[in-house]
């Protein structure tokens, strides 16, 4: 098939378009002008320079041709200065890049949501917690940020041009790690934070961690496989791991001291108002959102099964996803080398 892939330099982009060029597919990627493209290294593509915020008709004419449409970009951060670009991207970008692959003739439209607009796990004291699926009831009220807000806005253009005839799959991946996460994401500082002993303690919270690979590969089979006006989680069922285990993980595969210590939610809340307080007087990004501390207050576990029943999505074990993780950043010079 020929592909068009937006988001193309990004972590779930460049491990996509690598993932269609191993597997026999053509690729136009659409790229930003000087954007970071080392994680396309290696993998055979037609690249189109190129915002998902240009018009309709642009847009249409780039991707002419073209049988599947992968519109993985989007603005994701925790915290701006301003985050009205982060809408144009996220919402108007997302209407017009639909309007584009319709008017373009593709055959399937894969549209890149989060698992951030899947209805989250209900924490009962004393029960055990039941990972969520596509089918929790969730509504915009519960989007607590304006990156969430944001991709609810925009899955819901992508539902809407189902409803208008546009042969869209919805995909929701959770959180991602692997290799190729040049920016990196919030989840691969992370890791970093942790590989450069910049990490002295830890806020209890839960992720379902997912091999990047797995997240690609998942994306092609709902251009293949997924039911148009579906969505499928595209996460581990193995990977439902506090975050107390992934650290235990973590300092099993590389040898470094585990972090032991666990500050409280109210304290953490605390820190990163003052952080983002100097961070309107610095313009540097806080290293503690609000956003973030409060997502992390809820277990945000999930049920990937639809896509594994479904779509045959790959299952590759979440401490192979760290190992894979740990040794691209190693290797690419991310992690400082020990003095001596």
């Amino acid at each position: 098939m020929k592909c068009f892939v937006t988001g193309a330099s990004g972590f779930i982009g460049a491990n996509l378009v690598q993932e269609l060029v191993a597997q026999g597919h053509e690729v136009r990627a659409l790229i930003r002008p000087g954007a970071d493209v080392r994680g396309l290294q290696g993998a055979a593509h037609e690249a189109v320079h190129g915002d998902v915020t240009d018009k309709s008709d642009k847009l249409a004419a780039a991707m002419r041709g073209c049988d599947w449409v992968f519109h993985v970009a989007a603005s994701y951060a925790l915290w701006l200065p301003d985050y009205a670009p982060m809408y144009r991207t996220n919402v108007v970008g997302t209407q017009k890049m639909l309007k584009a692959a319709g008017n373009a003739g593709a055959s399937r439209i894969v549209y890149t949501s989060t698992v951030g607009c899947i209805g989250l796990p209900k924490e009962v004291p004393g029960q055990r917690l039941v990972p969520t699926d596509e089918s929790a009831p969730v509504s915009e009220v519960q989007m607590t940020n304006h990156y969430k807000r944001s991709k609810w806005q925009a899955e819901v253009a992508a539902r809407e041009a189902v409803m208008a005839g546009l042969p869209v799959v919805i995909v929701n991946p959770s959180a991602p790690v692997g290799p190729r996460d040049v920016k990196p994401t919030p989840t691969g500082q992370m890791l970093l934070d942790y590989l450069n002993g910049n990490m002295p303690a830890y806020l209890d919270t839960g992720l379902n961690w997912v091999h990047v690979r797995d997240v690609a590969a998942g994306h092609i089979l709902a251009a293949e496989k997924g039911k148009i006006g579906e969505r499928y989680i595209l996460g581990n069922a193995d990977g439902n791991w506090t975050m107390s285990h992934a650290l235990e993980v973590l300092a099993e595969i590389t040898g470094l001291p585990p972090v032991k210590r666990r500050v409280p939610h109210r304290v953490a809340l605390l820190v990163a108002h003052v952080d983002e307080w100097m961070s309107r007087i610095t313009k540097r990004p806080p290293r503690a959102p609000i956003a973030g501390v409060r997502m992390a207050k809820h277990r945000m576990w999930f049920n990937p099964g639809k896509a594994i029943r479904e779509l045959g999505l790959p299952q590759t074990p979440p401490s192979k996803a760290l190992s894979d993780a740990v040794e691209w950043f190693r290797e690419n010079g991310y992690v400082k080398k020990p003095k001596g």
